[in-house]
């Protein structure tokens, strides 16, 4: 919510004017600096102008670097933020990086900022042109997440990346780590201390002629300190008694400081003294904001006048309209503003906020509204931003905002509280939730105990809207705390509740509703009506364009439909969302990879290998630039499935370590611990006794009153029982059955008949056998479901050849016997190609026949160009052509442009 101009302002570098003093000891150690080069030292030491002169002064070269540049201030320790202006800054040194990264920074729910730094990581790394980054001012971030990021970053720096550091204080990074590889550079104090030529070629460059005695006597007296030079080059100015000057100039850096800041201060004229006392509470500086400020109307000569005297004033943009006073120079302004001026700070913050907020920045409104102690006008503000702001998941910005209010400026803004509910809640934090959520019910309790229409006296409410819906936003909370303390009874009813009462085009709220009432229904083993719960919650969402809530409400909605046994479903749920994803302008969000990971699993199930590793790949590639999927376990997991249908069982054990490594369900059921996938990879292996001791140590036993959420696991245990010879395993899956058929989870029962037919098989009962498979067969033949009958081995093989020799569903037994992970039962127009043409070469194939140029497809793509041409040569020689127009008839011919297309 920070303006453009605002934000261009941050990415301008200090501007050298003219160079004074060449420093070449300086210049060469900058240049031979390593991966990191930090620059610390305190204010005044001129480590900002240093390093603009070092990477930008002088006439361009073209060997040098491109530099991104990131003035940071105080309101810049928000990771949100902060992330995003440092991709800013990259853009501007190499505008192709980062589109990925910026699609995820602004996704609904925000990405791990791993995730964020890995897809930028992996651009620049794929980048021909070198880039310094350059944060100024580094000391002004306090945020530990900031921090931890960094190291990150830090650690896994590309060869073309080079980190620059400027800060008053060593930053909590692994500085100790990059000195023993040899990674970092160092300029400290004593560096940047002027020597005596030094400083007697910057009084020269000044017009001031000193004797080499004066010029000792002022490098002594300041110890080499460029503020404290440049102060006394201007205190110097037009005075007769250079010498009676230069020898009362006495004592310790901050006298200094003060001395020669109350000399050029008070030399000034007194307009000019009072616009830099009443404009110094302003980190940027612009005529029209100044004039807003102070009350005058000349704030754009007065700053050009500025400039143009070189008082401590730093340009931050080429056109000359946002400004800022040097760092040291702004702190003793402000201080003499208090001692001079002491009741004038908060009016000049009020009115810096105003004119923030009429120019759409909220952001720098809020600040100033803080400052000026004017909290109500602040908790206006960020009540007014609320819907914005968390569309955007900005929460914690808006946690820091709200943390700084007082208790009662809550007590008469029930859609703030409300919001600082959900802030606290979607940030995993429900400590101080009770007291704000319980004042927010006591204002709709308020309300409606009046007539229709009529507001409690004393109610302050940015918005009629938000005032008008909260009833079905605090009944909405109340769920979620419900769902969180594990009270799925209480969760229902608060979602029934608040569904009563919300506005029927209140789409978020609706959304959000029932994908609680879903995930409620979905621990109870409810699944139908789990299902529909989040098929409205998608509509809702669409219809508000949250497409990165869309995916993720897909992965559930598709667990879901699996579980139910409709295979078909789940790959259109699937394929309907992938289809949503890229035709973002942006590119794929983040959670796209997630539907690449979906379809993999579903066209296991349907027996194709081939297309499940050309989707698992598919969720690699986008990972090179989006980061890991939203779900990094899953991911694991459908590796897990490749492997073992490959015969890779240790490759599949492994992939499932790491699974349960990054584990992570949110608010979702457990309710396939990969604990029990383990498992049952261990009977593959033919360890089920390894298998066995792990249901001990679950408490799972054939006697469990049985629980939708324990049926995989005890599902497990049956494997587990079926692989040791147990009789009594049969009689365990008969009940299991009847508990998956009563609950409608004719995938899961689809699986139970399948070991059910095992079990009698061994038994001896070859009827009970075959009536099982029966079964199976008519529940599995309609969804095409392969693997879960060829998965089986050799065990099954024997069945399902009896089978086909049977009537009934003879044909899909005959397709089935002898099969494993085969192609689909319903093979495409595709498949009249010797060498079937991929998933990713259809969607190449679907951009050839567009407009679209190569580098343009490779940017739609999120890949690199020689990808695309790899893609391409593929395409041409699987359908025998050899160019672009030949490959787009042949394939229109053969009907898979349609395909393309869809």
């Amino acid at each position: 919510m920070t303006s453009e101009p605002l934000l261009q302002t941050k990415l301008y570098p200090p501007r050298v004017t003219r160079k004074l003093v060449d420093r070449p000891r300086l210049a060469q150690r900058l240049a031979a600096a390593p991966a990191v080069l930090l620059v610390s030292a305190p204010a005044g030491f001129g480590k900002s102008t240093l390093l603009a002169q070092s990477l930008l002064g002088g006439a361009p070269r073209p060997d040098r670097p491109a530099v991104a540049w990131l003035s940071l201030d105080s309101g810049d320790s928000d990771p949100s933020s902060y992330w995003a202006y440092v991709l800013a800054a990259l853009r501007t040194a190499a505008p192709g990086v980062g589109a990925s990264a910026q699609a995820l920074l602004e996704s609904p729910g925000g990405a791990p900022i791993t995730t964020v730094l890995t897809s930028i990581i992996n651009d620049l790394a794929a980048s021909d042109e070198d880039v310094v980054l350059v944060l100024d001012d580094y000391h002004v971030v306090h945020a530990p997440a900031i921090h931890e990021a960094m190291a990150f970053l830090v650690d896994h720096l590309p060869p073309q990346l080079r980190l620059v550091i400027a800060t008053r204080s060593d930053p909590p990074l692994p500085l100790a780590r990059l000195r023993a590889r040899g990674e970092l550079a160092e300029v400290r104090a004593a560096d940047l201390r002027f020597t005596e030529p030094e400083t007697a070629a910057y009084f020269a460059g000044m017009g001031l002629e000193l004797s080499a005695a004066e010029v000792s006597t002022l490098e002594g007296r300041t110890e080499g300190w460029v503020a404290a030079l440049q102060l006394a080059a201007l205190s110097l100015q037009g005075r007769e008694d250079l010498a009676g000057f230069i020898h009362g100039f006495a004592g310790d850096d901050r006298h200094v400081v003060d001395y020669l800041v109350e000399e050029v201060v008070h030399r000034q004229p007194e307009a000019v003294r009072d616009f830099l006392l009443r404009t110094s509470v302003l980190s940027r500086l612009s005529g029209p904001l100044t004039d807003a400020v102070t009350g005058r109307t000349d704030g754009r000569a007065m700053l050009e006048a500025l400039d143009r005297d070189n008082l401590f004033l730093v340009p931050l943009d080429d056109q000359r309209r946002w400004y800022r006073y040097h760092h040291l120079f702004a702190d003793m302004l402000q201080a003499r503003l208090l001692d001079e001026l002491p009741g004038e700070a908060r009016e000049l913050h009020c009115r810096a906020s105003a004119w923030f907020e009429e120019e759409g920045d909220t952001t720098a409104a809020v600040e100033h509204a803080l400052a000026a102690g004017d909290v109500d006008r602040a908790a206006g503000l960020v009540e007014a931003a609320l819907p914005v702001m968390t569309k955007e998941r900005r929460e914690a910005q808006l946690r820091r905002w709200m943390e700084a209010m007082p208790d009662e400026v809550y007590a008469r803004r029930p859609v703030l509280a409300n919001g600082y509910v959900g802030a606290l809640m979607s940030t995993g934090e429900t400590r101080g939730v009770e007291p704000r959520l319980r004042l927010a019910e006591e204002w709709v309790e308020a309300a409606q105990a009046l007539p229709a229409g009529e507001s409690p006296s004393g109610l302050l409410a940015a918005h009629p809207l938000q005032w008008q819906r909260l009833p079905g936003w605090v009944t909405i909370h109340r769920a979620g705390l419900a769902l969180m303390a594990d009270d799925v009874g209480a969760t229902i009813e608060h979602c029934r509740a608040a569904l009563a009462v919300l506005a029927p085009d209140d789409n978020l709220g609706f959304g959000a509703a029932t994908a609680l009432m879903g995930l409620a229904s979905w621990r109870q083993g409810d699944l139908s009506t789990a299902g529909s719960a989040y098929a409205e919650t998608i509509r809702r969402f669409r219809l508000e364009g949250y497409v990165a809530d869309i995916l993720g409400c897909t992965v559930t909605l598709a667990d879901l439909q699996l579980t139910m046994g409709r295979l078909r479903d789940a790959e259109r749920t699937y394929r309907d969302a992938l289809d949503l994803a890229e035709r973002q302008p942006a590119g794929p969000p983040r959670g796209t990879p997630d539907m690449h990971v979906g379809l993999c699993l579903v066209h296991l199930e349907q027996g194709d290998l081939a297309r499940a590793k050309e989707h698992l790949r598919l969720a690699q590639e986008l990972g090179e630039h989006l980061g890991l999927p939203k779900h990094p376990h899953r991911w694991r997991i459908a590796e897990a499935d490749v492997r073992e249908a490959e015969g890779d069982l240790v490759g599949a054990l492994t992939m499932l370590d790491e699974a349960e490594r990054v584990y992570d369900l949110d608010f979702s059921p457990d309710v396939r611990p990969v604990t029990a996938m383990r498992a049952r990879v261990w009977i593959k292996q033919g360890r089920p006794e390894q298998a066995l001791a792990w249901a001990t140590q679950r408490g799972l036993a054939v006697t469990d009153e049985l629980d939708y959420l324990r049926e995989f696991e005890h599902v497990t245990l049956a494997r587990a029982l079926l692989g040791t010879g147990d009789r009594a395993v049969a009689g365990f899956l008969e009940r299991l059955l009847t508990a998956a058929e009563a609950g409608g989870r004719h995938g899961t029962a689809l699986e139970i008949l399948v070991l059910l037919a095992l079990a009698r098989q061994r038994d001896g009962d070859t009827g009970a056998a075959m009536a099982a498979l029966s079964r199976a067969l008519e529940l599995g033949e309609p969804e095409g479901y392969v693997r879960i009958f060829t998965g089986e081995g050799p065990a099954m093989a024997p069945l399902l050849s009896a089978m086909a020799k049977r009537g009934g569903a003879t044909s899909y037994a005959a397709r089935l016997t002898g099969s494993a992970d085969r192609a689909p039962l319903e093979p495409t127009r595709r498949d009249v190609l010797v060498d079937p043409l991929s998933d990713r070469e259809l969607g190449v194939l679907r951009l050839l026949a567009s407009e679209l140029s190569g580098p343009d497809i490779a940017r739609h793509l999120f890949v690199s160009l020689n990808t695309v041409r790899t893609h391409t040569k593929n395409i041409y020689a699987k359908l025998g052509v050899g160019n672009r127009r030949e490959a787009v008839r042949r394939a229109d011919e053969l009907g898979l442009l349609g395909r393309a297309r869809g």
